[in-house]
């Protein structure tokens, strides 16, 4: 695992948020996270965890405290600034929070809308450059082929994984993600997962992931940090985590969790069919972090694009949802010998017999 060393990119000092005045949702935080870290964030419903994302970007402005990112005071910022933020702050939401009725890549480039004027956005100018990038961006999270495919028509791991896309595709320095895999299945959780680390690995963008399962915080932070109550109780090393600082976390005897014994047999179980069913779609395997060390040096086994699904078991009419054609109609499709090309080409090729995208252009 990458065991980031840069400089501190985002740092808080005694952040506080109070609704009423009175209960704090989050009472006197103190946190660090430096360039390309992946850092998640546990603690119970209520603990204060989304809150804190919410005011590293000033969704949600603190009661007190500050919040300093890559050297600026979020907390003093107006305006113009402000934008200019948060657009190296993305963020990934546990609902999605696409356009349903828009095409899985009119979504990503929804991610360029902070780097557009107002007319531009409202008429979807978008340079020839950020289409191509945006389909490069697809490729890498294993949706070359659902491009044109409207976002209601896919499964909740593909909306998920375009909505990575569409934060990547802001060039952010930090990704916040809030509860990214609480309303997916254990296989679609780990393919969001491993393109979280990867784009901590592989692109340098530092991760703040909010998660409920103490067993994915274990397998690809870096660092864990604790919230009970709105107050940071726990900021270690994943082998540092025990199980009485996880009742701590928690408020609660946690068994079950995979952790110095308790619930072991069934996480070494859950990890095994998980492997089975990544091998079985060329994903990352969890097995062992040593093995996405050597994915990120090219070692066997590994794409060299990033972790990439093949698609969803959900049965998808590509073809039938495809029909729309906005997106081509709006002049979205990559130029053949473009860098998008280039990137579908490397690319894995879909199964045999899933769905394929009737808009993608041929390279």
């Amino acid at each position: 695992m990458n065991r980031a060393g840069g400089d501190v990119l985002l740092e808080l000092r005694g952040l506080a948020k109070s609704y009423d005045g009175r209960a704090r949702a989050l009472d006197g935080v103190n946190l660090e996270v430096r360039r390309g870290e992946f850092v998640s964030i546990i603690g119970s419903s209520g603990a204060g965890k989304s809150t804190l994302l919410r005011c590293v970007n000033r969704l949600i402005d603190p009661t007190e405290g500050s919040v300093t990112f890559d050297g600026d005071d979020v907390t003093r910022v107006r305006g113009r600034a402000l934008r200019a933020c948060r657009r190296r702050i993305a963020m990934v939401f546990q609902h999605y929070n696409l356009v349903h009725r828009a095409t899985a890549i009119e979504n990503v480039l929804q991610g360029r809308l902070g780097y557009k004027s107002t007319v531009a956005g409202m008429f979807g100018l978008f340079s020839e450059d950020e289409k191509r990038r945006a389909f490069a961006i697809l490729g890498q999270v294993g949706l070359s082929d659902f491009a044109y495919v409207r976002t209601d028509q896919l499964s909740g791991g593909q909306k998920q994984r375009v909505g990575i896309a569409r934060a990547l595709v802001q060039d952010p320095l930090l990704m916040l993600a809030d509860e990214p895999i609480a309303s997916l299945d254990p296989k679609s959780s780990r393919t969001v997962m491993e393109h979280l680390r990867w784009a901590a690995d592989e692109l340098g963008v530092a991760c703040l992931v909010n998660l409920h399962q103490v067993d994915f915080a274990l397998e690809f932070s870096d660092r864990i940090v604790g919230l009970a109550g709105g107050k940071l109780v726990f900021d270690g090393a994943p082998d540092e985590l025990n199980e009485a600082m996880i009742a701590r976390i928690y408020g609660t005897d946690m068994e079950g969790v995979g952790v110095d014994g308790a619930g072991a047999g069934a996480g070494a179980a859950g990890v095994a069919d998980a492997a089975d069913s990544d091998a079985a779609n060329g994903c990352i395997g969890p097995a062992a972090k040593a093995d996405r060390v050597a994915g990120r040096t090219g070692g066997a086994g590994v794409p060299a694009t990033g972790p990439v699904a093949a698609a969803d078991d959900d049965a998808l009419s590509v073809a039938a949802s495809a029909s729309d054609g906005s997106a081509a109609a709006a002049g979205l499709a990559p130029a053949a010998d473009g860098p998008a090309a280039a990137a579908a080409a490397a690319a894995p090729a879909p199964a045999a017999d899933g769905p394929t995208a009737s808009g993608v252009v041929a390279a």
